[in-house]
């Protein structure tokens, strides 16, 4: 089951068929008891509507919060010790991989998001600069996931690697923070051999690709969920990027232009463009 944020309401339903939802509410809809059996039922009684169409597509997110886990790959290691091994900060990423605490982070608050196939942005101050494609656990007020959607964690590569205390500066800015299409609502967790996908276009000419199973994530959801919730509330839930395994080569950077496309077959596309 599919839960849309639209310019005309609230739509859920399948890929190709959507019912128009009764409620106005984003923050309480995803705070129901129950919220699949509630889709369930109201798509029993309710007549089917249009699919939504690209731009009528808002980000799925209403007052939550957007966290980040970080260094949740091995290649997500690897790529950051790359960046931070002149500043000799590189141990740390290896220490956080392979500790018990996750390393978690703010991105950005609801109304930042940029929303499906809107513009992305890099820093003016940054000279490389990447995208990051993510699954996105969508959780209610007490801890629960209810679904799951696709994030776009844009990062200044060389503002985190020069310094990590400049994390803050290099992963939260105007632009950075993308989700979408639509979060999937399920009763069951997401199948650990979900494949997450990058695809970067320029020109018309893809210049990037690459893809990764979920199952390669080194820390189990559940745990990520509780250590974010351990000692701070979210009376309305959050949303939490579970870190990339996909990272471009070193001598990559986005520009004005490029398309970003991340996809997961369960949930569906994300595309924006860089502004």
């Amino acid at each position: 089951m599919f839960l849309y944020r639209t310019s005309r309401g609230l739509l859920a339903g399948s890929e190709k068929t959507c019912f128009h939802l009764p409620d106005s509410d984003f923050d309480e809809l995803v705070n129901r008891p129950s919220l699949y059996n509630y889709l369930s039922t109201v798509g029993s009684e309710a007549k089917p509507a249009r699919f939504p169409l690209p731009e009528e597509l808002l980000a799925p997110v209403g007052s939550q919060e957007v966290w980040a886990a970080g260094v949740t790959y091995e290649r997500s290691r690897e790529g950051r010790r790359e960046e931070a091994k002149e500043s000799g900060a590189a141990v740390f990423y290896t220490r956080v991989y392979d500790a018990e605490r996750p390393e978690l982070f703010f991105k950005a608050p609801g109304w930042r998001v940029v929303e499906p196939h809107g513009k992305i942005r890099v820093r003016r101050d940054a000279r490389w600069s990447v995208p990051e494609p993510e699954l996105v656990l969508v959780i209610n007020r007490d801890a629960q996931i209810l679904g799951y959607t696709l994030g776009n964690d844009v990062s200044s590569r060389d503002i985190e690697g020069e310094n990590p205390l400049y994390l803050p500066q290099a992963k939260v800015y105007d632009g950075s923070c993308s989700l979408g299409p639509a979060i999937l609502v399920t009763e069951h967790p997401l199948d650990l051999e979900t494949m997450i996908t990058l695809l970067i276009e320029r020109g018309n000419q893809t210049i990037f690709q690459g893809e990764v199973p979920l199952r390669r994530i080194h820390r189990e959801l559940d745990v990520l969920v509780e250590y974010l919730y351990r000692e701070l509330s979210f009376p309305a839930g959050a949303l939490l990027m579970t870190g990339t395994g996909i990272v471009p080569p070193n001598d990559f950077t986005l520009l004005p232009g490029d398309v970003v496309k991340i996809s997961a077959a369960p949930i569906g596309e994300l595309v924006n463009e860089v502004g």
